[in-house]
């Protein structure tokens, strides 16, 4: 499995790249385009959330784009995203990033979580959070970038 590196500079907001990262990796599973599966998706930036007044929630950058690949993504199958920050912190708090699986969506709703209600309050990280699926490295006291890796089976 050769990797397709989309480069380091991706900016913009979280959750749209999020969406359009999903879309990305249903074309690799089904189509096989623009590479076939196997693959692994490499990617880096540092994107910008925009907070709104009535932001009730916690997160960052990495677990923002986590969530809302996972709601653009729908639970298709032999979708594994990864990302997290290389200091080990997400924005303020302190959990480097999340994973997400296929049945990420399906876990949550099991426990009453409303994926799309919590990206809409930013509380990304109270959704990964209950789910257990936080990425908990401590800080590693160097920041290079956020880190983002997709595997496509």
């Amino acid at each position: 499995m050769a990797p397709l590196i989309l480069g380091d500079a991706l900016e913009g907001e979280p959750r749209e790249l999020g969406t359009i990262m999903a879309g990305i990796a249903r074309s690799i599973r089904t189509h096989g385009l623009p590479v076939a599966p196997p693959a692994d998706l490499l990617s880096g930036d540092e994107t910008t959330v925009t907070i709104g007044r009535d932001c009730t929630g916690k997160g960052a950058r990495n677990t923002e784009f986590l969530l809302a690949f996972a709601v653009a993504n729908q639970a298709q199958p032999g979708i594994w995203p990864i990302a997290g920050n290389s200091d080990g912190i997400d924005g303020t708090e302190d959990a480097a990033g999340a994973i997400v699986t296929p049945g990420t969506l399906a876990r949550g709703c099991a426990l009453g979580l409303d994926a799309p209600r919590y990206l809409a309050a930013h509380d990304n990280y109270g959704y990964f959070d209950a789910l257990g699926d936080l990425v908990r490295t401590g800080p590693t006291l160097t920041n290079v970038n956020d880190i983002r890796a997709i595997l496509i089976s």
